[in-house]
């Protein structure tokens, strides 16, 4: 039997490549995307199987506890229960904290940090009962050594990886792993609309002097998602070409 992926915020630049590579892996995956991206949605499902993949997608908005629990019957009713889960929704209100409003912290914290309590909370209990599962969530660098105007973001991100350590605590005997990726900068539609100086800025920094491709965080999570990989819980898997070691 497959198993079952659940990607959320699965149509975005990272969220694709994390598809395609677990569907290529053999999984049964199920991208989520925000209500208001119905249409995209449909013209991302189409390019997948043009590509040969064949993706399931779902709408939710993961900042709700109540949208996030009924999406997950809605998947476990029609494609059984989730295997794998993969944290990815995330967005960014970069703001000075003495520009920032509360509105501003409260929508990042809501979309990259309490949609992980919602979504995971909705499968963990099976994934105990199974004594299988695999939680992987998607933090950033700026989680690790934080960042100038993003103090909204770094909160989030940081407070996902102290989520991971915990929750691998309760799930290492009943063979349930809990884990971390941190990217660095990826090229993704959002970073190559950057101007050009900002950008090469940023890659100056970088040892390797590039930004990450989407398919090398997918191989990360791949091998994260794999059965390979059940000794290996409560870790934070760095892959940002050099740009903050730990």
């Amino acid at each position: 039997m497959a198993r079952i992926a659940l990607v959320t915020g699965g149509i975005g630049g990272i969220g694709t490549a994390i598809c395609t590579r677990l569907a290529k892996d053999g999984c049964s995956v199920v991208a989520n995307h925000h209500p208001t991206e119905a249409a995209a949605a449909e013209e991302w499902k189409k390019a997948r199987a043009a590509e040969g993949y064949e993706i399931a997608t779902i709408a939710a908005d993961v900042s709700s506890f109540e949208d996030s629990a009924r999406m997950i019957k809605e998947i476990t009713d029609q494609f059984g229960p989730v295997d794998i889960l993969v944290n990815c929704a995330g967005i960014t209100r970069d703001k000075t904290f003495k520009k920032m409003e509360s509105a501003q912290w409260e929508a990042v914290i809501n979309v990259n940090l309490n949609s992980v309590f919602n979504v995971t909370r909705q499968v963990w209990e099976g994934m105990l009962e199974r004594g299988y599962g695999r939680i992987i969530n998607i933090s950033s660098v700026n989680g690790q050594r934080g960042q100038f105007g993003q103090a909204n973001y770094s909160a989030a991100k940081a407070g996902m990886h102290g989520f991971t350590m915990a929750l691998a605590q309760e799930g290492a005997s009943k063979g349930v792993t809990v884990n971390t990726i941190s990217p660095g900068y990826v090229e993704t539609a959002m970073t190559l609309a950057m101007d050009d100086t900002v950008r090469n800025s940023i890659i100056g920094g970088i040892p390797m002097r590039r930004m990450a491709r989407p398919d090398e965080i997918a191989a990360a999570i791949a091998f994260l998602a794999s059965d390979e990989a059940g000794y290996m819980t409560g870790a934070n898997l760095p892959v940002n070409g050099g740009l903050f070691m730990h």
